[in-house]
């Protein structure tokens, strides 16, 4: 289809990777509503032009926040990888509602992780690259990572969550979702919607690819970094930019095809797993 990344923009100047899904062909002849479904970033960081054309241009009526406790108040787990124990809280949107729904476990996955550390321990959270060399090896940040969002009983409930609440959604309202990065979660999130309206695999992974259209700056920056540090094996560079800005087509390729191999179809999962009638 060749998206024009343009067009799918929402005009957001302090919120990184901020766009829609409207206007994709769906089911029927259909398209997919302009201005309803939006998928960010982080909205920390935005500005106050930010949440004024959130509130008076989409009109938003709820934040979907797809990160967990855990990322949202700090802990050790997510300082590395974000290198801060900062809390990072979402702000007030007037007339928005916010409604956290975390996709994964903090808590099993810290578990596992412990299991596979078996003793060792992470570097201390200045040390991003440390940190995601370790995650890399432990095979923590894969290609397969996904998986962990729509196998995990934290994750279906997420996903089945959303849902109802974009089911109960007033006309002429928006719904904006979203995780830390705006790619992983909030791009299976998307595949999930986008899959249900019926728009073809081909669009759903250029719309996932546009994470890197978006975050070409932020990307060219940490390719940088990285190159810059010695400390990166260049087979494994784009694997460190998986786990920071960028998107590999593998990961949703993958999910896409780990669903199919259990459910047939990715709808079927949707109907099976998220419990949404075929109806709905």
């Amino acid at each position: 289809m060749n998206i024009n990344a343009q067009s799918q923009s929402i005009g957001l100047t302090g919120i990184n990777n901020g766009r829609e899904l409207g206007g994709y062909p769906a089911a029927d002849g259909r398209r997919v509503k302009r201005g309803v479904l939006l998928r960010t970033a982080k909205l920390s960081v935005g500005t106050a032009d930010d949440f004024k054309r959130l509130r008076d241009v989409y009109h938003l009526a709820k934040i979907i926040d797809l990160r967990s406790e855990e990322e949202i108040y700090g802990s050790d787990l997510t300082a590395a990888f974000t290198g801060t124990m900062n809390a990072d809280l979402d702000p007030v949107i007037e007339n928005a509602e916010y409604i956290n729904l975390p996709i994964l476990d903090m808590k099993k996955q810290t578990a596992y992780m412990d299991k596979l550390l078996d003793g060792r321990k992470l570097p201390d959270h200045t040390d991003t690259i440390g940190n995601l060399a370790l995650f890399i090896e432990m095979g923590i940040i894969s290609d397969e990572l996904y998986y962990w969002f729509v196998d995990e009983d934290m994750g279906k409930e997420g996903f089945r969550r959303l849902f109802r609440e974009l089911l109960t959604l007033e006309d002429g309202r928006a719904l904006l979702f979203h995780c830390s990065q705006g790619k992983d979660r909030t791009g299976t999130a998307a595949m999930l919607i986008l899959s249900a309206l019926g728009v073809s695999e081909e669009i759903i992974i250029e719309d996932y690819l546009l994470t890197n259209v978006f975050n070409s700056d932020r990307i060219g920056r940490e390719k940088e970094m990285l190159e810059a540090s010695g400390k990166v094996p260049p087979d494994k560079l784009d694997t460190f930019l998986m786990a920071m800005d960028k998107v590999n087509v593998s990961a949703m390729t993958k999910v896409i095809a780990h669903i199919k191999e259990k459910h047939s179809t990715v709808v079927n999962y949707i109907v099976n797993e998220l419990n949404i009638a075929e109806d709905e």
